[in-house]
């Protein structure tokens, strides 16, 4: 059964940093990458990883302060959030794809259950 386990999640200051990390039971996903989700909001796509090729597209909104990058040793992979923003608080989520995926949540075959971001201002 394939898993997606999230961790690194927690309260922050505005300004701060968290990375968060995802460990895969599996290293056969094309694409794997992130989305958030705010109270009272749809999913948003944060970024996204090919995982061979390294490729990477982040979203408008965390460009130039958020980095997804992947460790194949370990199958994990990670998402390094700095200067934060209140707005930025929400739950994130872990997405895979066994073949190559974009910014639409249905692309994603697997979902991690999620781990809490606060930012407080």
């Amino acid at each position: 059964q394939v898993q997606l386990v999230e961790s690194g999640g927690g309260l922050v200051q505005a300004g701060g940093s968290l990375r968060l990390s995802c460990a895969a039971s599996t290293r056969s996903f094309s694409t794997m990458g992130w989305f958030r989700q705010a109270p009272g909001k749809e999913r948003e796509f944060v970024a996204t990883i090919r995982w061979s090729a390294g490729l990477t597209y982040h979203a408008d909104s965390v460009k130039g302060r958020f980095t997804i990058s992947r460790d194949n040793a370990k199958n994990t992979l990670y998402l390094q959030m700095n200067s934060l923003k209140p707005e930025d608080t929400a739950v994130y989520y872990c997405v895979a794809s066994r073949g190559v995926a974009y910014f639409i949540p249905q692309q994603y075959d697997y979902w991690g259950q999620g781990t809490q971001v606060t930012v407080s201002s």
